[in-house]
């Protein structure tokens, strides 16, 4: 799949953001966070005697997609680890992916092995102590048959590895023209739907397809290298005819998997129509945020924001449910919801200011000498053009 090279599509000042896609991050980030506290069936609002809904019956429904964040990070994840890693030695990238995820990753599994078996042990029964260890790695989902998550929503980050894995094997094999991205981003997704649909039959074969290519969430991906595509080489037929393939895919199963699991955690039957309609506006929302328009936004805040982000996502599910837990007694929900926000905002300022900024630079830095030691990982391709630096790799 080729296409005529045109202008870039947002035509930007070096060194320039897209700010609105760092905004975008944070409101995907807080949209999950208010999915778990109003809208799931914990029952820490009441002491275990009333669930998340009854206590908030409308911004409960409000937020009920709210867990359809994870959707919105998986297609900017799809074009920000592009600018990541193009152009750069496959050392180097890896290098900073380990920067990037694990400081901040690493003071979230440590709180939260100290929340469930200190602090908080009722939450905790079913895990055993040797899961922080194997959390702290961040591949517990590839140990044995796949060890449990010491937070539930660790389970991103085992499928945002796996891409990124995805990328590595690209860079390897040196398949990062325009072209070959374009065709990858579409038949990635598309193959893997067509295998997982001819042998939905059979549990073992489904669930290796499902392993391997991850069709789920792979059409998410997908949008965002094809948008990737348009913004740094420009519109083409070829290109929008990618974003709308994998669009139409990622709406398909990002409806099939969103409808069955609102219903599993907060009891509401959502209509297929507006879960669709959901993933449909979020798809058009960040092809405006990185090729439209909002691209040249100026958003005040937007770099904080963009920073808070993933230490809040780390940080909310449990130590949010049982902050509410102790402070609704004392405060009454509003007041409670509040302040419990506030809480883990500030929490994740001091993560990333204290943790994450010292000590990303060094473990990227110190990672991509040690990758650079295994053959092939350590030579810097060409880099036509120099980096592209529109926005704050994920």
């Amino acid at each position: 799949m080729t296409s005529a090279p045109t202008a870039p599509a947002t035509p930007r000042r070096p060194g320039s953001r897209l700010q609105a896609l760092d905004a975008t991050r944070l409101a995907a980030a807080l949209a999950v966070v208010l999915y778990h506290w109003t809208a799931w069936h914990h029952g820490e609002w009441d002491g275990g005697d009333t669930v998340a809904l009854e206590v908030w019956p409308v911004l409960g429904r409000l937020f009920s997609l709210g867990s359809l964040g994870v959707q919105l990070f998986f297609m900017v994840s799809g074009f920000v680890i592009l600018l990541s890693a193009l152009g750069r030695s496959p050392a180097r990238y890896l290098g900073s992916r380990v920067g990037r995820l694990y400081p901040a990753y690493w003071v979230a599994v440590l709180m939260a092995g100290f929340l469930l078996f200190v602090v908080w042990p009722e939450a905790g029964e079913g895990h055993h102590p040797v899961e922080v260890l194997t959390n702290l790695t961040m591949l517990q989902g590839a140990i044995g048959d796949g060890q449990p998550h010491l937070d539930g929503v660790y389970w991103t980050l085992w499928i945002e590895l796996k891409f990124y894995a995805t990328v590595l094997v690209l860079l390897l094999l040196r398949w990062t023209t325009p072209g070959r991205l374009l065709a990858f981003a579409v038949l990635w997704p598309a193959v893997g739907s067509a295998l997982w649909w001819a042998v939905r039959e059979h549990v073992q074969a489904s669930s290796a397809v499902s392993d391997w290519l991850f069709p789920e969430y792979s059409a998410l991906f997908g949008v965002g290298i094809a948008l990737f595509l348009v913004h740094r080489h420009g519109h083409s037929p070829a290109r929008w005819a990618a974003v709308t393939v994998t669009a139409v895919l990622a709406i398909g199963w990002s409806t099939r998997i969103q409808t069955r699991e609102t219903l599993a955690t907060t009891g509401l039957a959502v209509p297929s129509w507006v879960v669709a309609g959901v993933v449909a506006a979020m798809v058009v929302w960040v092809a405006l945020a990185t090729v439209g328009p909002p691209a040249r936004w100026h958003v005040p805040g937007a770099a904080t924001a963009g920073a808070l982000t993933y230490p809040l996502y780390l940080h909310h599910q449990l130590w949010g449910w049982w902050l509410i837990g102790r402070l609704m007694p004392h405060l009454g929900p509003r007041p409670t919801l509040a302040a419990v926000l506030a809480l883990l905002l500030v929490w994740s300022w001091v993560v990333h200011r204290w943790v994450e900024r010292p000590l990303g630079p060094r473990l990227r830095d110190g990672a991509t000498r040690l990758f650079a030691r295994v053959p092939g990982l350590g030579a810097d391709p060409a880099r036509p053009g120099g980096p592209d630096s529109t926005v704050r790799p994920a």
